[in-house]
């Protein structure tokens, strides 16, 4: 067996590859990618090579999903990712399974053998996903978001929730949490880390340098060059912009959508 994996976490990867190891030592991976651009072209040359595609929901310059808007996906796919408010959309593209990170081989394994079980290997019709399957696991799997940040101040220790949270931003390698208090927090997270772990109908990510909360938004401006501004009720020192790439993203996220 022949096949791709596309992910953005070094960690997530290694452990996808010593698991498949595990279930069988002579399946191959032929290729690694970590985002959206280099997928599409890959793909585009070389999908026929492969039998199967184990694809995270989050890479590093969007969603997945915008695969298969350029490509036409004739390769069954499984989806591991941390994002489980996607597992219907998931299912819609040729998927067999959804598994949820930090992905069990006992998952794993259930997974493989729905593939194999496949007419003719590869699917042929997305109604032949069982729906029940999909409705008991959207029933079962639950996405646990962090809610509050151990940070430290002085020789103090404090616990600030996400409700009081405003914002977080970057400053180089630092990361710092911003109040409503208007108070600042250093956190021991990146940028790609909070992302990930926080509610994302909740915490959206405008730019590389801010994660906004957006009952902190207080108006949305229409900026320069097709950008928006962000302006937060509490009054804060740094200019908040939506980058021109995430404006669709965003107005998506706001309108709640």
């Amino acid at each position: 067996m022949e096949v791709l994996i596309i992910e953005d976490e070094k960690p997530a990867i290694e452990k996808l590859e010593l698991l498949l190891n595990r279930y069988d030592p002579e399946i191959k991976i032929i290729g690694k990618i970590t985002n959206v651009q280099d997928s599409i072209i890959w793909l585009a040359e070389k999908q026929d090579t492969i039998d199967l595609i184990f694809i995270d929901i989050q890479l590093t310059d969007g969603l997945s999903f915008d695969i298969f808007k350029s490509v036409e996906l004739k390769t069954p796919v499984i989806f591991t990712t941390a994002y489980n408010e996607y597992a219907l959309d998931a299912f819609k593209v040729n998927s067999i399974d959804y598994l949820l990170k930090p992905i069990k081989y006992e998952k794993l394994v259930s997974a493989l053998e729905k593939f194999k079980n496949f007419p003719g290997t590869k699917p042929t019709s997305n109604k032949e996903l069982d729906i029940s399957i999909l409705a008991k696991l959207m029933e079962q799997v639950k996405k646990e978001y962090k809610t509050r940040f151990m940070v430290k101040m002085g020789e103090h220790i404090h616990s600030v929730t996400t409700d009081e949270t405003s914002c977080f931003y970057s400053e180089g390698r630092i990361v710092l949490l911003f109040t409503k208090e208007r108070r600042k927090f250093f956190v021991d997270y990146n940028m790609a880390e909070l992302e990930k772990m926080l509610d994302p109908k909740i915490f959206h990510r405008v730019n590389r340098s801010f994660i906004v909360n957006i009952d902190s938004i207080k108006d949305v401006i229409v900026y320069s060059k097709n950008r928006l501004k962000i302006i937060l009720k509490q009054n804060f020192d740094k200019e908040i912009i939506v980058s021109r790439e995430k404006i669709r993203r965003f107005k998506d996220w706001f309108s709640g959508d």
